[in-house]
């Protein structure tokens, strides 16, 4: 029946553009305020990032209805597993960008995204921890389900108006994220080299401290301190580190693993710029329009080059090739 009908399988991880175009256009809309910067262009960014939204969620649904096989492959795979709790993470943030224009239409997708995040997190959290993982399959993928997920729900929880409840999503991003660095490290120094296919996921590295950033702005009331600067300082040593690894990163061709960069370099641009908002007029302030600028190069090149695949007929990712050795372990979980 899916050959019949030729849809494309659509990986969960291509839920990815959905977080690298809407840092994008929250970090245009930030400039227009701060900078006063055409605010159109955030504007068509948001609608540019819920179309994708759109697309990609019916696809996705596609999938599980005609290609359910697949589907269940996914969830099996020890890496592709943990990018389906992008989904979730793509609806809350999607519920932000159109808060401006219906606060009840946000409210009820920020509930559902929140809900399946949550519920995602946990579940494959405890699979996790069950154990009997080959440690070349530990990459900075596991960084999704928790933390992503939760410091999404506190960011866009706290612009609605639930700070108590963002300060506790906060709190379980901001642990689970110094927990599973301290494992992923411990891997990427002792054990095997990235399989090629793989290496554009240490993008996702950049993004915990960038995106906690901008958690904990949200969930602070008044001046900032010590700790949001000091998350955007690693935020930059991660930055640093990864425009030190491109050469042997891109040894892998472009394919839409690379997206993995644009979460973590739009949140690191805006962290700053809110900071700007708030009265900031240190070291962060003045680097913010570097970051901000290349924070667009970046999302630029990756969406050019998506584009092209799309062109071409070859969107494709490559990392079903990695042996699920733990997918017994998975289902079980």
């Amino acid at each position: 029946m899916a050959a019949s009908l030729k849809l494309p399988l659509v990986p969960a991880a291509f839920f990815g553009m959905v977080l690298g175009l809407s840092g994008l256009a929250n970090a245009w809309r930030v400039g227009a305020r701060i900078w006063q910067l055409p605010a159109v262009i955030g504007e068509v960014l948001t609608f540019v990032t819920v179309a994708v939204w759109l697309v990609l969620i019916v696809l996705y649904l596609l999938k599980w209805m005609v290609a359910r096989e697949e589907a269940f492959k996914e969830v099996a795979h020890p890496v592709q597993c943990c990018f389906i709790g992008l989904v979730g993470v793509a609806t809350m943030l999607v519920a932000a960008g159109l808060l401006p224009y219906s606060r009840i239409g946000a409210e009820t997708i920020f509930l559902i995204g929140a809900a399946y995040t949550l519920a995602f997190s946990v579940w494959r959290t405890g699979g996790l921890w069950q154990g009997e993982r080959d440690i070349a399959t530990t990459t900075a993928v596991l960084y999704l389900p928790s933390v992503a997920g939760s410091f999404v729900t506190a960011i866009v929880g706290a612009a609605l108006g639930f700070p108590e409840w963002a300060k506790l999503f906060f709190g379980a991003g901001f642990f689970a994220w110094l927990a599973i660095e301290s494992a992923l490290l411990h891997r990427l120094l002792t054990g095997p080299a990235l399989p090629l296919p793989l290496r554009p996921t240490l993008g996702i590295q950049l993004a915990p401290p960038a995106v906690g950033a901008l958690a904990y702005i949200g969930v602070i009331q008044g001046p900032t301190d010590i700790l949001v600067h000091a998350m955007i300082g690693y935020g930059l040593l991660q930055a640093l580190i990864m425009i030190r690894l491109l050469p042997w990163i891109t040894k892998e061709a472009f394919s839409p693993a690379y997206w993995a960069f644009s979460f973590g370099a739009t949140a690191l641009a805006t962290a700053p710029m809110r900071l700007i908002e708030r009265g900031d007029t240190g070291p962060v302030a003045q680097l913010a329009p570097i970051l901000f600028i290349a924070a667009n190069i970046v999302v630029g090149i990756v969406a050019v080059a998506t584009i092209r695949l799309i062109v071409s007929r070859k969107l494709v990712i490559g990392w079903t090739d990695l042996p699920p050795r733990d997918a017994g372990a998975i289902g079980q979980g």
